[in-house]
């Protein structure tokens, strides 16, 4: 289980946190906005649902935007989070 934080093009980058429990989704995702420029977007993987209410509070504060969110068949959420 290793953290995976990658660009996928011009702008985007995404961060998988699958298998960690609170609170290191949102740690690793704090650390991955803090190496974004402001517009740049970071989809975010992750399986504990119990992150989300912190990495939504941690949005809220910065005044990054979360602009799409979606959970497969399985636990896996996908979120797009667009950096302030």
């Amino acid at each position: 289980m290793a953290v995976k934080f990658e660009k996928l093009g011009e702008g985007t980058y995404v961060l998988d946190v699958q298998g960690y429990v609170c609170p290191h989704p949102q740690i690793y995702t704090k650390k991955a906005l803090e190496k974004l420029k402001s517009g740049e977007t970071l989809q975010l993987v992750f399986d504990n649902p119990s992150s989300g209410e912190s990495i939504v509070a941690m949005c809220q504060t910065e005044g990054d935007d979360i602009v799409e969110k979606s959970q497969d068949a399985g636990r896996t959420l996908r979120w797009t989070i667009r950096k302030s």
